[in-house]
């Protein structure tokens, strides 16, 4: 049905035995009444599901691992921003002493967002040298001016923010250019309960290599959401598709899937055989890959999920 168009007939209302309008009806979306689950943490199920229900699918929600700053990350980036009496006797902030942040996911900038609510004053004087805050795809939306001023009392002739073309951490790397030995502050999470998947530190080790001098700081933390989080999914009679937005949630889907007796990957396709597998950017396919789950679909386009709905809908 993908690509076609259904022509219905209906008589005008002017001259019932006149000529008839074909108006036509357009073709269901490819994935209509498919159910599609997706395994992103709840800071991203709400736009996910909204996507998915635009085009008709009935989308199931099986979150498997968590994202959610903790008393310990909070006092992680108050360490950055909170002045103190520097050798002059004044005080500054230790941010003072970087030219960058570099967010790599929403929750870091929300995180951090959070800190700077709370203080009284900018930790950025309003004359220094030039600011570089940057993030990745839809996530720089959440740079506004309004988070600029937090961060700067003079956010206009400071800071600056800067997109990479591509939504990615490499492509941030990039557009950063050479760091000529300045210090660039990373918020990034704390992972527990999985392995830290590659790309946070070959993201640093990235850096590093274009002679900035990256200093990681936990703004929130991504766990495992536990065993019997790929429970809803397994209870699933079908299933025609499933998301996945990041290796986290591929891991922690493998691991709760093992704790409920299905030892491999191969061993749940068993019971959906027509199963479409899609990953979201090439990133995720790649570590997906990696850990034996192989991938049907990868968006191209990966700075919004309209990419990988748009993926499922060819």
């Amino acid at each position: 049905m993908s690509g076609t168009s259904i022509l219905s007939v209906h008589k005008s209302p002017a001259k019932a035995n006149g000529p008839t309008n074909l108006s036509p009806t357009p073709a269901p979306a490819p994935i209509y009444r498919r159910r599609v689950a997706f395994t992103t943490p709840q800071n991203y199920a709400e736009r996910l599901t909204h996507l998915l229900q635009l085009n008709g699918a009935e989308p199931i929600w099986c979150p498997t691992v968590v994202v959610e700053p903790t008393p310990g990350t909070k006092a992680s980036i108050r360490s950055f921003l909170l002045s103190s009496p520097n050798q002059g006797g004044n005080y500054a902030s230790p941010l003072e002493d970087f030219s960058a942040i570099a967010f790599t996911s929403r929750t870091g900038i929300s995180a951090f967002a959070e800190s700077l609510a709370e203080l009284e004053n900018p930790p950025l004087s309003p004359v220094g040298e030039d600011f570089t805050v940057t993030g990745i795809g839809k996530d720089a939306e959440l740079l506004t001016e309004g988070f600029l001023a937090m961060l700067c009392e003079n956010p206009k002739s400071r800071t600056r923010v800067l997109v990479p073309p591509k939504a990615t951490p490499a492509s941030m790397v990039e557009s950063l250019g050479i760091g000529h030995g300045r210090r660039i502050l990373c918020p990034v999470p704390l992972v527990l309960g999985i392995n830290e998947p590659p790309v946070i530190p070959d993201f640093l080790r990235d850096l590093a290599a274009k002679d900035w001098i990256p200093v990681r700081v936990s703004a929130y933390v991504t766990r495992w959401a536990g065993p019997k989080s790929a429970e809803v999914l397994l209870r699933q009679e079908r299933l025609d598709a499933i998301v996945f937005t990041s290796t986290g949630e591929v891991e922690g889907m493998l691991k709760s899937c093992r704790t409920l007796g299905f030892n491999d990957w191969e061993t749940v396709r068993e019971k959906w055989p027509g199963l479409v597998v899609a990953a979201h950017g090439p990133v995720t396919a790649l570590g997906a890959e990696r850990l034996g789950v192989a991938v049907d679909v990868v968006s191209s386009r990966y700075d919004s999920f309209e990419g990988i709905v748009e993926a499922l809908l060819l």
